[in-house]
């Protein structure tokens, strides 16, 4: 399966550092529809939460490490997390490159899903995303 996890830069990059990935502001629920060997794909609207600036980029790319779900504590924030192992090589792609070949955005009001946070991506869609954000 293929997950599109819309996430802030400054979270996907914390996420991929520590090999983890955390959706939803930290709720279990998005978590718990994946499976090891999933693959996720990071979608980043801002470049930080609160007063980021616009980006609209791909972020990343990693796959679903194993079953494990977990609760971390920071100071009183009990996000949860799963392990992912993201590829190095990725690179930041913006939507505009891609928007006219993906089924993601074929539809009116595509952008209404992502507020979800977590949405199902075609085999298609991936192998789109991937093949820009992996070139060889």
């Amino acid at each position: 399966m293929n997950w599109l996890g819309v996430v802030s830069r400054d979270h996907v990059r914390l996420g991929v550092a520590l090999g983890i990935a955390r959706i939803g502001h930290g709720r279990r629920s998005g978590l718990d529809r994946m499976a090891p060997g999933d693959r996720l794909i990071y979608y980043s609207s801002r470049t930080s939460l609160t007063d980021g600036a616009p980006l609209r980029a791909f972020t990343a790319f990693g796959e679903v490490a194993d079953e494990e779900l977990w609760q971390a504590d920071e100071d009183g924030f009990r996000p949860w997390c799963r392990r992912v192992t993201y590829d190095p090589a990725a690179v930041e792609v913006p939507l505009d490159e891609l928007r006219d070949r993906l089924e993601l955005t074929a539809g009116p009001n595509w952008g209404v899903q992502l507020r979800r946070g977590l949405v199902p991506l075609s085999d298609a869609d991936t192998g789109v995303i991937r093949s820009a954000m992996l070139p060889s």
